[in-house]
């Protein structure tokens, strides 16, 4: 291993955490995982039961927890602006007055998309682009008061994250350019949306944020810079990108002023996933300035960064802020497709403060930490004081719960009648987060379309 890693065997992180045996195995100290943040207030258990099939065949949960569909694909949207587009994915909730929730739900349409986003006048960005993003505004018993574009004409919306100042960051997992798959203008952008008011925020790209496959974002609230996921499955992979903004106090539209765009240089370590020993840790983490942001010619990730190369990894997914650092998914990684070694999720922490880039967790195949699906994707904080992972593989989908003791258990399962004649299967979750008070879930199915708020008994 390189110089700058701090290697721990996996054998000595479970005996030191206590779970020598469990199913799944985190770096150091468990705590830190969550620190300093409303998930501090962690209960470790080992979930909340089995799961109960769904007599409606739509969402298989444990005893005391149900669910409401708040929104389906090809319903009328509430606005009356057409029909619920097709493909959620990313999503974020926010706080309103009198108690409501604004959601913030994106559809990753590409130029196939089924059921485009509607466009509107003010909030479209390309005509020919059938992705965006809808807003929800429910009350306090997630009734939908309200159903909404929120802005359309953009392509592929995957994931995203919220900002520090109460909106939504719509990433594009796409590079094509104007002419390309009939679009009129360039995308693989990031959006920023208002969820309360859209027209505030309109169809901007974040042109200085750059231009790749974006997959999701976290936003520093302490220093205001912006990290970035490259969702890149094909070599050569994605790179982990942070954003310094010129206005780093942030405000709706002030990521508009620009900045500077810099990708992660692990020193000796070309391909994240050549680290398979879950605490490994480095230091001296570097950060290179991109050359050309809006790939003119050369996907960044493609471009040269100097003598010394910079970091890969396969398939980087989702990122969110927690406690003082940054974490970051990468969904798996197949020698066979081009990576330095195999396995099936990593999560990764970057502490700024200390420039040091630490393994958090690594699942199989060759690892004591077995996740029972495969692909972790979406991830979120959860009330209980552990994460809520949305799994992105084959066959049946869950949304997996892990406890601060490091135990995995299923939360949520896709019944298997949720799709319809035309579409059987049940899609992968997505866009898991929680209301403001912690007291219910949201997680979209993808496809067949459809949100759910899920309640229950979340903090006994």
């Amino acid at each position: 291993m390189p110089e700058n890693v701090r290697s721990a065997t996996r054998r000595q992180i479970l005996a030191r955490t206590g779970v020598l045996g469990a199913s799944i195995a985190f770096a150091g100290n468990l705590g830190e995982l969550f620190a300093g943040t409303a998930a501090a207030q962690g209960l470790g258990h080992s979930g909340y039961g089995p799961l109960v099939p769904d007599p409606n065949g739509l969402l298989d949960l444990p005893e005391g927890f149900r669910y409401r569909v708040l929104s389906r694909e090809g319903d009328q949207l509430r606005s009356g602006e057409g029909l619920v587009p097709s493909n959620h994915d990313g999503m974020s909730a926010f706080a309103g007055r009198h108690g409501r929730v604004h959601l913030v739900r994106n559809h990753e349409n590409r130029n196939t998309g089924r059921i485009p986003v509607p466009t509107i006048e003010g909030l479209t960005y390309d005509p020919m682009g059938k992705g965006g993003c809808t807003a929800l505004t429910l009350d306090g018993r997630n009734r939908v008061l309200s159903e909404r574009v929120a802005i359309a004409g953009t392509a592929v919306n995957c994931a995203g994250g919220p900002t520090p100042w109460g909106t939504w960051l719509t990433c594009e997992e796409t590079e094509d350019k104007a002419g390309t798959n009939g679009y009129t203008k360039d995308h693989g952008f990031i959006f920023e949306v208002d969820p309360v008011n859209p027209r505030r925020t309109g169809a901007v790209p974040l042109t200085a944020m750059g231009r790749f496959q974006h997959e999701a974002i976290a936003v520093d609230p302490w220093r205001g810079i912006v990290y970035e996921t490259e969702d890149a499955f094909l070599t050569p992979f994605g790179l982990f990108y942070r954003f310094l903004p010129n206005k780093p106090e942030g405000d709706i539209g002030s990521l508009r002023a620009g900045g500077r765009l810099q990708a992660m240089r692990v020193p000796g370590v070309p391909d994240l996933s050549s680290i398979q020993e879950t605490g490994a840790s480095f230091d001296g983490i570097e950060w290179v300035d991109v050359p050309d942001p809006l790939a003119a010619q050369t996907p960044i990730r493609l471009q040269d960064f100097g003598p010394k190369g910079i970091t890969h990894a396969q398939k980087l997914e989702g990122c969110y802020w927690g406690g003082k650092s940054v974490y970051f998914v990468s969904s798996f990684a197949h020698s066979a497709e081009g990576s330095a070694a195999d396995h099936f999720g990593q999560i990764w922490r970057y502490d700024p403060s200390a420039r040091r880039l630490t393994l958090v967790i690594v699942f199989g195949p060759d690892t004591d930490v077995q996740l029972p699906g495969e692909s972790p994707d979406n991830i979120c904080l959860a009330p209980s004081g552990g994460l809520m992972v949305c799994e992105d593989g084959n066959g049946a989908q869950h949304v997996y719960g892990v406890t601060r003791k490091g135990e995995v258990y299923a939360m949520a399962r896709g019944a298997q009648n949720i799709g319809t004649p035309q579409a059987p299967e049940w899609g992968e979750f997505a866009g898991v987060t929680f209301s403001p008070d912690g007291e219910t879930m949201y997680v979209n199915c993808y496809t067949p379309g459809t949100t759910f708020a899920v309640t229950g008994p979340w903090r006994n």
